[in-house]
């Protein structure tokens, strides 16, 4: 008797402990959900009311409505808040955010090709030195290129400040260093045989690039992308200094309107402009996903 009963103990006991693993990690994922989806919620019920105020502010409004969007679209008679243009805010982010990605990824790739499959006269020495540029602050240079901003719209004013153009050469500028490290190694894991397979075939560099190696880095070329629209596309502190006129600003500098004034906050407003203006990088998200994760975790053809 006692020889049967202590293998079902056993058997029981294990089964107790599979039960309580799973709980603690059903419990631990319902917190982390949570967490997550509150400040989502918060801002969800924030644009809902139609009070305008975080004092009274809590998850459930008493008076839900859909007025501050109708007020963020000028759709509202009563509401009056100076110069809002939303959907030119809104254009302008995509804008601006899209053709940096683009510029980019084009100038980022063919800059990582060069770096790891030709060998030149300070190449190590360039590698080195864009990583030890990307290790200081950009708060550290705001100053610095505010005023190379200036000095460059003196000669050529379609590049200077207040122009979306000056805007994108700046991100292009602050966005490379890194993107390059990443293409590089990147870059690294792909067989030279591929290259070498196409000079036998008389190929050129560029060839070998555009036909051979470049399909082959579309996970990574797709991450680098995300990363660099969603960056863009955020920022606040570039944009603010380097745009000066309402009808230039982007999303992000245009919302800070909402908020800015002493006593004139439209909280509800600016959480109504906030959720919709999420929706360019959700959609980028779940368009993407299955891509994120192949750039993420796969590489390329391996000998």
């Amino acid at each position: 008797m006692s020889n049967n009963a202590t293998p079902n103990n056993m058997m029981s006991s294990m089964s107790f402990q599979r039960r309580l693993g799973v709980g603690v990690r059903l419990v631990v994922a319902v917190l982390l959900i949570l967490f997550a989806i509150f400040p989502v919620l918060w801002i969800v019920s924030a644009s809902l009311d139609n009070s305008n105020s975080l004092a009274t502010q809590s998850l459930i409004p008493a008076n839900a409505g859909f007025k501050n969007y109708l007020r963020l679209f000028n759709l509202d008679p009563n509401f009056n808040f100076g110069d809002l243009n939303y959907w030119a805010w809104l254009f302008n982010s995509v804008k601006v955010a899209g053709l940096s990605t683009i510029l980019s990824l084009s100038l980022t790739t063919m800059a990582a090709y060069a770096f790891s499959r030709l060998r030149f006269a300070g190449r190590l020495a360039l590698l080195k030195a864009i990583l030890l540029i990307q290790a200081f602050p950009n708060l550290l240079a705001l100053v610095a290129i505010y005023v190379i901003v200036f000095q460059f719209g003196e000669i050529i004013p379609a590049l200077g400040l207040n122009t979306h153009a000056g805007l994108i050469m700046v991100y292009l500028g602050g966005s490379m260093g890194m993107n390059i490290w990443l293409m590089k190694g990147f870059l690294d894991t792909i067989p030279r045989a591929i290259d070498e397979s196409g000079m036998v075939d008389g190929a050129s560099y560029f060839q070998i690039f555009w036909h051979l190696i470049l399909p082959l880095l579309r996970p990574i070329l797709i991450v680098i992308g995300i990363l660099s629209f969603i960056g863009t596309y955020g920022d606040f502190v570039l944009a603010r200094i380097l745009l000066t006129d309402v009808d230039q600003y982007t999303l992000m500098v245009g919302l800070q309107i909402f908020t800015a004034g002493q006593f004139d906050k439209k909280w509800g407003v600016f959480a109504a402009g906030a959720l919709i203006g999420a929706l360019p990088v959700m959609i980028t998200y779940l368009s993407l996903q299955d891509q994120i994760a192949g750039g993420l975790t796969a590489g390329a053809v391996k000998e």
